[in-house]
């Protein structure tokens, strides 16, 4: 008679293929670290068990787990889901248990490199080298891009703090270094005075490749004053009459002989460009200029009159240099548009007067080294991925594509617009000469450098010799920015090379991700970025949009409040830069907060 713990035959078949297909797993984690020996040999000491644990998860990805996941579901052990930080300890652990009852004998658990809590406390000391230690309230940290404005409002970065930032991030693609060192020096300081830690991380611009200049129309500002909810004026719009500017106001450019011709005007009358009769009113003089009030829309150019008299047909003064506005390219379904080598100006397609297409829609492409790298038949992404086109014809000085895609019947590409080419394998040096000369001035006063358009393994040893050069290798925080189809899909590699530093990190630039890989992969695509992390124990920064809305507009939208709760996931999370940044701080502060609790503890 056979014993409770004696299992039955098919139960036994059952146990040995399940060992079997562990035994398949764990020699494969095994071979793939023997074969990659040499490259582990050049990896940080302090970094080697990662090294070999990030191969591991790579070997066990190239599985299919399902089948076996829901065996070990159904016996109330492991699935290997959560196995990122010590994969070879849970494959050896989860055998180890069938073994014993295939065999009806006590469990004896393996001895591993990396146990369950080395793997785990591997990732955590990383996490704080890397981004500082642990918030008291949560796990999670908070990284905050700051505005120009914080380099001369320290109150704003002792505010900020406050609210919960844990590192500040310096965008070098804006600014100069004047600003940056303000920046910086407020940080400190606000940190001394708060007692709250804040890491300094500095992101290089590294190469764009954007949409070069359009041309210009004429300077014209229209002025619109609120109404409400019957489509009424409801109120004045208050504006600036001054040689100079003044913040927070519309500013009518006037030169200073014509503002000593005020004194005693209360009305200024002009025809706007629209040939509608308008009035400004002037409401007191102040240092520099005068007070006005606008009742109606107005569009005013530049040169305009502005008469004192109601018949408008004595004296007047000139509106000087108004703004001009830039002139987008309108594009649907079916054009075609020119992408110039050359940075010649943008213009709209031309047509003659019976509607016949004179001469093509153009605009160039900062980045010429594409121009090279391209094939008909790619795609081309402008704008975020709002306007969609495929490649039809490739010449040295340009690329000739037809749209296929626009969010409206019409859309309007304007400069400076991002371009991606999912289709495109693009080699494009990742470290442009002005990086070079940051990276010195990020090494003395940051604790992080961020490096963008990292694709390749060659990417991290040309940041490497960088480094060396200055003698920053391992002095200096790395955070690698991975937002392109071809840095994801070389993810494991990337990582291998950078961890032959220390600390390093990864940041998950979702929004360029999203464009390259698709919106119905994206989900999918920053999961397995956070899960090679997770293997790897490298700090992983969850980046772009989140919650961008509150930090715009002051009111979050509800996915973002989802996608904030789905943000726990990560080491840190980043928050763009906006006029309601502290509000923002906050509310992500509280709903980490929340989350905590059922978070693990470090």
């Amino acid at each position: 008679m056979k014993t409770a713990m004696t299992p039955t035959t098919p139960k036994k078949e059952k146990l040995q293929s399940m060992i079997a297909e562990l035994d398949a797993i764990i020699n494969d984690a095994l071979l793939m670290e023997k074969n990659a020996a040499p490259a582990l040999s050049k990896v940080h000491p302090k970094n080697r068990k990662s090294a070999c644990n990030l191969l591991h998860y790579r070997a066990l990805q190239k599985h299919d787990l399902r089948k076996l996941q829901k065996k070990l579901d159904w016996m109330g052990l492991s699935r290997l889901a959560n196995s990122q930080p010590h994969v070879m300890a849970s494959l050896r652990t989860n055998k180890a248990i069938l073994e014993a009852l295939l065999h009806n004998t006590p469990l004896q658990l393996p001895a591993n490199e990396l146990s369950f809590k080395k793997g785990h406390n591997a990732r955590r000391t990383n996490l704080k080298k890397l981004l500082g230690p642990r918030p008291a309230e949560r796990r999670t940290r908070i990284m905050v891009t700051l505005p120009t404005q914080a380099a001369d409002d320290p109150q704003l970065v002792v505010e900020m703090l406050m609210a919960g930032m844990n590192c500040a991030r310096i965008n070098c693609a804006h600014d100069d270094p004047d600003i940056w060192m303000k920046m910086t020096h407020n940080i400190r300081n606000a940190s001394a005075q708060t007692g709250r830690k804040c890491k300094i991380a500095m992101d290089l611009a590294g190469p764009k490749i954007r949409t070069g200049p359009v041309v210009e129309g004429p300077g014209i500002v229209k002025l619109r004053p609120p109404k409400d909810i019957y489509g009424k004026w409801s109120a004045p719009l208050p504006l600036w009459l001054g040689s100079n500017p003044r913040p927070g106001l519309p500013h009518i450019p006037i030169a200073e002989n014509d503002l000593a011709r005020l004194n005693d005007v209360k009305t200024l009358y002009l025809t706007d460009t629209r040939q509608k009769n308008r009035t400004l009113h002037i409401i007191k003089k102040e240092t520099g200029g005068y007070m006005a009030h606008c009742h109606k829309t107005t569009y005013l150019e530049t040169g305009m009159p502005l008469y004192f008299d109601k018949n408008k047909k004595n004296d007047a003064i000139h509106i000087g240099e108004l703004p001009h506005k830039k002139i987008p390219i309108p594009l649907k379904n079916g054009d075609l548009l020119r992408l110039d080598k050359d940075p010649l100006i943008g213009e709209p397609a031309a047509f003659n007067d019976k509607g016949e297409l004179i001469s093509k829609a153009h605009i160039s492409c900062s980045c010429p080294e594409i121009f090279a790298q391209v094939k008909p038949g790619h795609r081309v992404l402008f704008d975020d991925g709002k306007i969609e086109g495929i490649v039809k014809k490739v010449t040295k000085e340009s690329l000739l594509i037809k749209i296929t895609r626009t969010p409206h019947p019409t859309a309007k590409l304007r400069s400076e617009k991002e371009i991606n080419f999912p289709d495109s394998n693009l080699h494009i040096n990742g470290l442009t000469e002005q990086d070079k000369k940051d990276l010195a001035f990020i090494a003395q006063h940051a604790d992080v450098a961020g490096f963008s358009f990292v694709n390749r393994p060659d990417d991290v040893y040309q940041i490497i010799e960088e480094l060396e050069k200055i003698n920053a290798k391992n002095q200096l925080g790395v955070i690698l920015k991975i937002e392109t189809r071809i840095g994801f899909h070389n993810l494991t590699d990337i990582l291998l090379a950078a961890m032959h530093l220390r600390p390093i990190g990864v940041m998950i630039a979702r929004s360029n991700l999203a464009v390259e890989t698709g919106w119905n992969n994206i989900g999918r695509v920053q999961q397995e970025i956070l899960s090679t992390c997770m293997a790897a124990h490298i700090t992983d920064v969850w980046a772009t949009q989140v919650p961008e809305s509150l930090a715009i507009k002051g009111l979050p939208s509800h996915p973002e409040v989802t996608d904030t709760f789905m943000a726990q996931r990560a080491d840190c999370v980043m928050l763009n830069k906006g006029p309601y940044i502290i509000e923002a701080i906050q509310s992500l502060n509280a709903i980490l907060t929340v989350i905590a609790p059922a978070d693990e503890v470090e």
